[in-house]
């Protein structure tokens, strides 16, 4: 499952969800909560499940349910009874136990879908981050949000003036990278809210790739073109990539060898191998 894009389109309008398909997005994020009306929940429901029945080809579709212990969990839920999207968005993740739960509840209603926690949006959350290794249930991935955290706990920002985040935030956002890794599975980056801004995107996503997550959310079709570009190895990375997968391969008792002038030794051949996963080429000789 590659998941570099990761494109939301609110449930209740679904004359957007072709148009969202066709933006280059790897999956769709078809949400039932923060973008939909508690007067438009049913319609939305309705329209998720009506897709889900249709035609599965292109993007992968994921759905966003609501919040554990809102009530209108177990509603969505039911609303898709039978129904297999590609995977289930968990807002207001607290941990393994609430990934747990959430299982517990799909598997009642016949729904087949390994989940992708959000699971940074309460204080309790940020101290579970460890926790969705063990959690014995599928995981897409694990992602964070910047947004319902300081709103939870009465802070005025996640952000400095010129958008970066302030230290609590990057703190959050260093613990759910290292939690997806830990976890064995894709670490997402959160969204970049300004989507008119299209060099801050290109940075704050080439950043992302390069701290170690594997794919990003984003909240316009127009924002999936960069997060793509970023989150795939360009031609010289691949190059390189190639030569030391080869040198090893070449040299398999090396414990150190040199590659176009520099020393690489084990963790680069990891990365190598990680970067030639990532751009779809086939396993090279170990």
């Amino acid at each position: 499952m590659m998941l570099r894009s990761l494109l939301f389109v609110p449930g209740d309008r679904p004359e957007r969800f072709d148009k969202a398909a066709a933006s280059g997005a790897d999956a769709l994020i078809l949400d039932l909560e923060d973008s939909v009306t508690a007067a438009a929940k049913d319609a939305a429901r309705e329209a998720v499940a009506n897709r889900l029945r249709g035609k599965r080809d292109g993007a992968m579709l994921f759905v966003r349910v609501n919040p554990l212990d809102t009530g209108l969990c177990e509603q969505d839920l039911d609303a898709l009874r039978g129904l297999s999207p590609d995977g289930v968005v968990l807002p207001k993740a607290e941990g393994g136990a609430s990934v747990r739960r959430l299982a517990e509840r799909m598997a009642a209603v016949s729904i087949d879908a390994p989940v992708l926690p959000i699971a940074t949006e309460t204080a309790a959350a940020v101290f579970q981050l460890g926790s969705y290794g063990g959690s014995g249930c599928r995981l897409a991935g694990l992602t964070w949000g910047a947004e319902d955290l300081p709103a939870a706990i009465g802070a005025a920002t996640s952000r400095e003036a010129d958008g970066r985040y302030t230290a609590p935030y990057e703190m959050v956002r260093s613990l759910t990278l290292f939690g997806a890794h830990a976890a064995g599975v894709a670490a997402i980056e959160t969204v970049y809210p300004a989507f008119r801004d299209e060099e801050g995107l290109e940075t704050y996503a080439r950043r992302g790739a390069r701290d170690g997550f594997t794919g990003m959310m984003a909240i316009h079709p127009a924002q999936v073109a960069a997060i793509n570009a970023a989150f795939t190895p360009d031609a010289a990375q691949i190059a390189q990539a190639r030569a030391i997968v080869a040198a090893f391969a070449a040299a398999p008792d090396a414990g150190v060898l040199q590659v176009d002038g520099r020393m690489v030794d084990a963790p680069h051949l990891k990365q190598a191998r990680t970067i030639l996963a990532r751009a779809g080429e086939p396993p090279m000789p170990r």
